[in-house]
C-alpha cells in the first residue's frame, strides 16, 4: 500500500494545526487510510462499500462523540 502512485487527500476542513487528521487514497476496489502525522506508518484499507457506509454515517452525524 505504500505505492508512490497513490494520491493521498486530507479533508478540506483540516487545518495545518490539526493533530487528529487522516488522509485517504483511492485504490482500484478500496480506500486506503493513514495518519497524516505519520505518513510512513501503518495504513488501513477498506472495501469501497464499507468506506461509503462509514463516510455516510459520519456525514449524518451518527458517530459524533
Amino acid at each position: 500500500m505504500s505505492s508512490p502512485t497513490l494520491i493521498w487527500r486530507k479533508a478540506a476542513r483540516s487545518t495545518g494545526t490539526g493533530s487528529e487528521c487522516v488522509e485517504v487514497a483511492a485504490l482500484p476496489a478500496a480506500v486506503a487510510v493513514r495518519d497524516s502525522k505519520n505518513p510512513d506508518g501503518p495504513k488501513l484499507a477498506f472495501d469501497s462499500s464499507t468506506w461509503a457506509a462509514f463516510a455516510g454515517r459520519v456525514k449524518a452525524g451518527e458517530l459524533d462523540l
